[in-house]
């Protein structure tokens, strides 16, 4: 899918590819139906290798970059996270807010002059996580979602819709909003934080 058609989806599906030692994220574009359907990113993640620069690209065969991102710090837990196109000219960055995040896993994500802020949308589920990571080995029997905005103005969202495995719905609501920042963030909501 060439970029312009990518930029004006509002709707995008993120799965996580089950593999024991790299993540692996196929996004889609939903049928009428839901399903997936069109592949428009893939992307592979060392675990653990948070340095390393990130490349998405248009398939599995992993011919044609389409985008990267890379951390500016080595394991800072509120690092920064820039999105570059394929070509290397900056899309915008997102960074965690350690602070806040101790309760309530809260992200930024800048592109230009548009700022905005993401976090779990129930603090009541955020909680229960946290707590239930002191039990490793067990899955988490809850979805999580996350909201940002622009003050009150909405930006987009990453759903969880599958109980057990990583299944993401993205809606984007700011046609502004560079599809493959939202991409990056969206991947690493789950990849950074070992969802």
């Amino acid at each position: 899918m060439d970029p312009a058609a990518l930029q004006s989806q509002s709707t995008l599906l993120v799965r996580q590819k089950i593999t024991a030692f790299v993540n692996r994220y196929v996004v889609t574009v939903p049928t009428a139906s839901g399903d997936e359907g069109e592949q428009v990113a893939f992307v592979e993640q060392k675990r653990l290798a948070f340095r390393e620069q990130v490349t998405f690209f248009t398939d599995e065969s992993k011919a044609t970059p389409l985008f990267s991102f890379k951390a500016r710090q080595v394991l800072d837990v509120g690092a920064t996270y820039d999105v570059m196109a394929a070509d290397g000219t900056p899309i915008g960055l997102f960074r965690k807010d350690f602070k806040k995040s101790l309760l309530r896993s809260t992200w930024h994500v800048e592109q230009g002059d548009l700022v905005a802020t993401g976090h779990e949308r129930s603090q009541l589920i955020a909680i229960l996580r946290r707590v239930w990571d002191l039990f490793e080995d067990l899955p988490f029997l809850f979805k999580y979602h996350f909201d940002f905005a622009s003050g009150d103005k909405p930006v987009m969202s990453v759903d969880k819709t599958a109980l057990i495995r990583d299944h993401y719905r993205l809606e984007i609501q700011e046609p502004s909003l560079d599809r493959r920042l939202a991409i990056a963030m969206a991947v690493a909501l789950d990849a950074l934080q070992s969802r």
